[in-house]
């Protein structure tokens, strides 16, 4: 069919079947007109300009971006593969191959870079022959995460630009919140004919409206997500309830026994509801936010444990205080220790009599530790998924965030954009989704402060960054 023949936009939309609202049929009337004046003026097929303009409307289309006078370090083969795996995983990770030129100004890459893109996601760039740096949005990646995964890939690929951004690209993919943007999908089929065009055209316009397949889209990736984060919980929750009921089986109590009383019976009875309660509150979850009241209901099962042990041997009641920061199934804490993560400053954490005792004799306490990407790892250097399991033993809010400053979990409590009362203390653009230049830069950070500062002020990309 030629341009000259095409049917009139109204007659397109008296083709579409059934009854449409008389507002919705006016959009599409409109949407048609336009795109019939796309079809008699054709657009150009690339975007004007260059230098970062250019970098940042490729990346909109397209995880992978090769500067055509660096693309010796990541052929096309190779650019194309890396895409494929970032799409495939339905991650916001944007990576860029750039020279050293003056278009790309070390001191403000990152953060120009991520303002005209503007996509909440993870970015990072290899700059020249060895330069390497990457920042993320505190609500897709925390700092701290970002900052390990981009030295780990620089320290092991030196020299390799095709090595060093892919292991980055993987990691981060495997560990950001967030879906991959629609403009990846938007950009994937261009370069089509102006009757190619038309026809697509009339396809979306009879298909219904597109927003409302973007939403369904975007709230199933959010179950799947929640789903995957739960399951992930799952299998910690359920070593923890076990935990909780061999030390029943241990307590070796009988309500009939001789010397027991009322209040034994009603701590005793306090555990055995508290066990029960878990059980059913974690096979009725559904959301990551459902393991907080399970793990509330351990924490009150394992005083109620403790002030029967303590009733049955004459000992002064325990006062109620918070788990053992180490492991929760520790039972409650008795005492206020000093601990530092690597790196980080000295801070007072609940700990049980053994981790006290670790602790004061030069050992490391008996720490929690989860299945991550990584391996395992305590669970303060996690992720945020963890943050309902801990909220719900420690309470969240100020306490928790100090306990956990300097960890990986830390750094998702203290984010400006943090709140406690969220499922996951994140709140925010969720990865993938446009915010423009409306972004923190001091939460948009690969690393440290005073090493990356807000990821842009120069100080860590001297010499080991770019």
């Amino acid at each position: 069919m030629s341009i000259l023949s095409r049917p009139s936009p109204g007659a397109m939309l008296r083709a579409v079947p059934g009854a449409l609202p008389r507002v919705l049929a006016g959009l599409l009337l409109a949407a048609l007109a336009l795109l019939g004046a796309a079809v008699a003026v054709p657009q150009p097929a690339h975007a004007a300009g260059g230098g970062l303009d250019a970098v940042a409307e490729a990346l909109k289309k397209s995880p992978v971006y090769v500067d055509p006078r660096v693309r010796d370090q990541l052929p096309d083969a190779d650019r194309k593969a890396l895409a494929q795996k970032i799409l495939d995983a339905d991650k916001p990770v944007f990576v860029a191959v750039l020279p050293e030129a003056p278009e790309f100004p070390q001191k403000t890459l990152l953060q120009d870079l991520r303002t005209k893109v503007g996509i909440t996601g993870v970015y990072a760039v290899h700059l020249g022959a060895n330069g390497f740096n990457a920042g993320a949005d505190g609500q897709v990646l925390p700092r701290n995460a970002v900052h390990n995964l981009k030295d780990a890939a620089r320290d092991s690929h030196k020299g390799d630009t095709k090595a060093m951004v892919t292991e980055f690209a993987q990691q981060a993919a495997a560990q950001a919140r967030g879906e991959a943007p629609t403009s990846w999908n938007e950009g994937a089929g261009g370069g089509g004919s102006s009757a190619g065009l038309l026809v697509g055209g009339a396809v979306v316009v009879a298909g219904g409206v597109g927003g409302y397949a973007l939403f369904r889209r975007a709230k199933k990736q959010r179950e799947e997500r929640e789903r995957a984060e739960l399951e992930t919980l799952r299998v910690v929750v359920d070593e923890d309830i076990t935990a909780f009921g061999e030390e029943l089986e241990r307590l070796d109590f009988t309500p009939s026994e001789p010397g027991a009383t009322d209040a034994m019976r009603a701590d005793y009875s306090a555990a055995l509801d508290a066990y029960d309660r878990a059980k059913t509150k974690m096979a009725e979850a559904r959301r990551p936010d459902d393991v907080r009241p399970v793990t509330e209901a351990l924490e009150d099962g394992r005083f109620a444990l403790a002030t029967l042990a303590a009733r049955r041997t004459g000992a002064p009641l325990p006062e109620r205080r918070l788990p053992c920061f180490f492991d929760p199934r520790h039972g409650p804490s008795t005492v206020d220790v000093a601990w530092a993560p690597p790196g980080g400053a000295p801070r007072p954490v609940p700990a049980c009599a053994a981790d006290a005792t670790r602790l004061a004799d030069g050992l490391e306490p008996m720490s929690r530790t989860v299945q991550t990407p990584g391996g395992r790892q305590p669970y303060w250097d996690a992720g945020p998924t963890y943050s309902p399991w801990a909220g719900g033993y420690f309470g969240g809010g100020s306490v928790l965030t100090a306990m956990v400053a300097g960890t990986v979990l830390g750094s998702v409590l203290s984010a400006p954009t943090a709140y406690a009362d969220s499922p996951s203390f994140l709140s925010g653009p969720e990865g993938g989704t446009e915010s423009g230049a409306d972004f923190n830069p001091g939460d948009f950070a690969g690393g440290f402060g005073g090493g990356d500062g807000g990821g842009f002020d120069g100080g860590g990309f001297g010499g080991g960054d770019w």
